[in-house]
């Protein structure tokens, strides 16, 4: 017996190459799919290895912050009676960076080249109290009141000192930063009318231009505490970049003393390291 096979005969050819069509469309798309999954994870791998290689060496850590809040006020009234006046909170900050831990000698591995400040970010616990700025400050003044503005563009460059003569002409009212790390970023934070139009009645015997005079004006220090984030970036000689991403709390009254004493001082030295560490920027 013979079997005859029979044609297959598709009255509707369009279908057919519809349905073609779908199907390597879908082929197309899941191998793209999984070769950018594939050829994705790959990338993060090498740049995850690539960055903890660049960072195995730390060249520029932070050793210390220091930072002296107090108060003060700025009189706005016309002959200095001390009848309007807007009531201020202020922090000096110095930040120490350490670029000899690793390295001993100086190098162009761990001198600075070029060193900014960006991305500042002001968080108060009350952002109805106050206007807070945070900008350079010239080391000269420190703890005592300087009435700061507001940092251009959100950014703060520093001029890199190289040389004695360099430094024996620096102008220090503008940033200013030593090439051998041997000074620190000197930075002022204000919060300003905290209290506006604030008269001095005459039956006040003395006014204090310090931390009492938030208790004298009726300062909530719950209100003014704050938090700031920013990153410092810093670029050495052989073209290397790194970043530290700052994140300071400030608490105005703690469990020992309050601001309202005068002034509050504290000293964050860095413990383990791992938080204060310039980490290398990978392009």
């Amino acid at each position: 017996m013979k079997f005859q096979f029979k044609k297959i005969r598709i009255k509707n050819t369009k279908i057919v190459f519809i349905v073609l069509i779908l199907l390597l469309i879908f082929c197309i798309l899941s191998y793209s799919y999984l070769f950018y999954v594939s050829y994705s994870k790959d990338e993060f791998v090498n740049q995850s290895i690539k960055i903890a290689e660049g960072n195995e060496l730390s060249v520029f850590k932070i050793s210390k912050i220091l930072l002296f809040s107090s108060g003060n006020a700025i009189d706005n009234s016309s002959n200095k009676s001390l009848q309007n006046l807007d009531i201020c909170q202020y922090t000096d900050i110095s930040i120490y960076i350490d670029n000899i831990s690793s390295i001993s000698d100086l190098t162009t591995q761990n001198t600075v080249k070029e060193l900014w400040i960006d991305n500042i970010n002001i968080t108060t616990s009350n952002s109805d109290v106050g206007s807070p700025i945070l900008n350079y400050k010239n080391p000269n003044s420190s703890g005592t009141f300087e009435n700061l503005d507001q940092a251009s563009n959100n950014r703060i460059d520093f001029n890199i000192i190289n040389t004695n003569e360099q430094n024996e002409t620096a102008d220090y009212s503008q940033p200013t930063f030593y090439t051998d790390c041997s000074n620190p970023i000197s930075l002022g934070y204000i919060n300003k009318g905290i209290v506006k139009n604030y008269s001095i009645h005459d039956d006040v015997n003395s006014v204090v231009f310090n931390g009492k005079i938030l208790e004298q004006t009726g300062v909530n220090l719950e209100d003014i505490c704050y938090n700031l984030k920013f990153d410092i970036h810093i670029k050495n000689y052989d073209d290397d970049s790194f970043v530290y991403h700052a994140n300071i709390d400030v608490n105005l009254n703690t469990d020992s003393k309050d601001i309202l004493a005068g002034s509050l001082y504290e000293t964050r030295n860095s413990t383990d390291g791992s938080e204060f560490i310039f980490f290398r920027e990978v392009s």
